[in-house]
């Protein structure tokens, strides 16, 4: 079939889920495709299948805050002095790895987008960032976790990694545990299941070692398919171990899931930590509210004016609020973007070289920067403590809350 622009950007409009600024632009068809005067970014995105409460909590919000601002500023400047509004082209990838990588290789052969945004998860931005890095695309991966991301940065140069390693989170998580085992609270067993997909496999390789070098007895080892819905015979394996420390890396619908069933069979470990989701404001809803003492990745500073103007900024606009992990950080990594082409305009490969030496001022502080494509000021574990996702692990001493443990029983 010939290519059509107007086909093309009729089937935008049908796709997008944009706010009604950016809808009003896909609404223009070929006409605002042909302007020179915007910029167009695509993405693909999870939008229906498995991965979409995490894609429509973390990632989507934050792409269309993101745009409804720079655009209701008249759009972004550019060295020159001129202004360009954003255009958006976006595709559901229905939560299929092979579609995500089709949808990003028709935004850059077909759609031919000046910018491409990141899908959510880690799985699917490692398979999108050899596509990224072939077309020459800034790759800001702000919604994967992996301790490879030394290696892909020098692999792909234009790769950008705001979410930190497995490593990271897996060794606050020890030392949380080790100061909690010594201090008599908790024995020196634990029980551990992770889903197979690259999150879980990336941070349970990471955590294998860390538990076992510091002197725990990893006493249930249990890998689930993504599929997996029903986890009453894991809790029930992971019980008998007789752990006092249960840990699941797990994504948001196995999370919501082990906590509604770890709930009725009234399995309530001293530490239950659990994988993304547990830092979603809807989690204390799906937990009946009872979430005190659940600990997971991330976790804020509730004293951070820029985290809470930007908290609130995005219940604003959004309608809700934002995650108490990621999201923050997929913002910031989008103002670092755009203050990356107000500088140097819209040549990606200059883009990247700002990107990768700039220092920005974004949500996360004034003086925002990367550390060889990675950020590292990350809050690497939280808990939820009197109604709030706090941080108890956080890069550096500020915001730091002492981590409450023992878990109090379900309510």
């Amino acid at each position: 079939m010939t290519y059509s622009p107007m086909r093309a950007a009729r089937a935008v409009c049908r796709r997008s889920a944009m706010l009604a600024t950016v809808a009003a632009l896909c609404a223009g068809s070929s006409m605002a495709l042909a302007q020179s005067d915007t910029i167009t970014i695509g993405y693909a995105v999870s939008k229906s299948g498995p991965n979409a409460g995490g894609s429509d909590m973390t990632v989507t919000p934050n792409y269309e805050l993101w745009v409804s601002e720079v655009n209701a500023a008249g759009g972004l400047k550019l060295p020159d002095g001129s202004q360009k509004m954003i255009e958006v082209i976006a595709y559901d990838d229905r939560s299929s790895a092979e579609e995500v990588v089709r949808a990003v290789e028709r935004l850059a052969t077909q759609d031919e987008v000046d910018f491409i945004l990141p899908p959510w998860g880690t799985g699917f931005n490692l398979a999108v960032a050899p596509l990224m890095a072939k077309f020459g695309y800034p790759h800001l991966a702000g919604a994967a976790v992996t301790d490879k991301a030394p290696d892909f940065v020098k692999r792909w140069d234009t790769s950008f990694w705001f979410m930190g390693g497995s490593g990271d989170y897996v060794e606050a998580l020890t030392e949380i545990l080790v100061a909690q085992r010594e201090a008599g609270r908790i024995n020196d067993r634990i029980a551990m299941i992770s889903v197979a997909d690259g999150f879980g496999i990336d941070l349970v390789k990471a955590a294998r070692p860390a538990f076992e070098d510091a002197g725990f007895d990893i006493s249930y080892d249990k890998t689930f398919p993504p599929e997996t819905s029903d986890f009453a015979t894991i809790l029930g394996e992971a019980g008998n171990a007789e752990a006092d420390t249960f840990v699941a890396f797990s994504y948001p619908p196995h999370t919501f899931a082990l906590t509604k069933q770890a709930k009725v069979a009234g399995f309530n470990p001293p530490v239950f930590y659990l994988g993304v989701g547990a830092g979603f404001p809807v989690y204390p809803k799906i937990a009946g509210g009872s979430v005190e003492g659940v600990m997971s990745l991330g976790g804020i500073d509730p004293n951070n004016t820029l985290n809470a103007a930007y908290r609130a900024k995005h219940e604003e606009i959004v309608g809700r609020a934002p995650d108490y992990w990621g999201s923050v950080l997929v913002y910031a990594s989008l103002q670092m973007l755009g203050q990356s082409i107000e500088r140097v305009g819209l040549d990606k490969s200059a883009v990247a070289q700002e990107l990768s030496t700039g220092t920005f001022a974004t949500v996360l502080g004034e003086e925002t920067r990367l550390e060889d494509n990675q950020l590292r000021a990350i809050n690497w574990v939280g808990q939820w403590q009197d109604g709030q996702f706090v941080a108890v692990a956080p890069q550096g001493g500020d915001g730091l809350t002492a981590v409450q443990l023992p878990k109090p029983d379900w309510q």
